[in-house]
């Protein structure tokens, strides 16, 4: 019978293994994902509705923001464990986010991966990993549970 704890480990080997050959066939690898942050982030700064929001948070904190942005993508396509952030909390109180931003948010991700993407397989994989991400953030931060009940909804003629 193996240790338990060495089973984990070659467990969680296996899963970064798969993810890594994964990510290669479709082209990604760490200098894409630099190049997607650096890209996205850029462009982001330069948008008349996201520049501003993510500007206010972040003045002085971009070159941090950029490493744990690139560590977040990393650890996302290559299950390497290199993430030890706390998204919601991130992103709990930022001054003028709304969920009307997410949307932007994604088209620009999108137009982003559409101009430097190395396949269409990766940029759809991580359009599909970046709708997940903004739809469990937008439930987190503006979700109100007591909307959907149907006896505070109000009804008419």
């Amino acid at each position: 019978m193996q240790d338990p704890i060495a089973a984990r480990a070659a467990h969680a080997a296996d899963i970064q293994h798969r993810a890594e050959s994964a990510m290669a066939a479709i082209g990604v690898d760490a200098g894409f994902i630099d190049q997607l942050v650096e890209t996205f982030y850029g462009r982001v700064l330069e948008h008349p509705t996201l520049g501003p929001v993510f500007d206010a948070r972040l003045a002085g904190r971009w070159p941090d923001h950029m490493a744990k942005m690139k560590q977040f993508w990393a650890a996302v396509a290559f299950k390497n464990g290199g993430y030890g952030g706390k998204p919601v909390q991130a992103h709990l109180g930022v001054e003028n986010m709304s969920a009307e931003l997410f949307p932007q948010w994604l088209a620009l991700f999108s137009a982003t991966l559409d101009d430097i993407a190395p396949s269409r397989q990766a940029h759809d994989w991580f359009m599909e990993t970046a709708g997940r991400i903004a739809r469990s953030l937008m439930l987190s931060l503006f979700y109100n549970p007591a909307l959907d009940d149907p006896t505070l909804k109000r009804t008419h003629p």
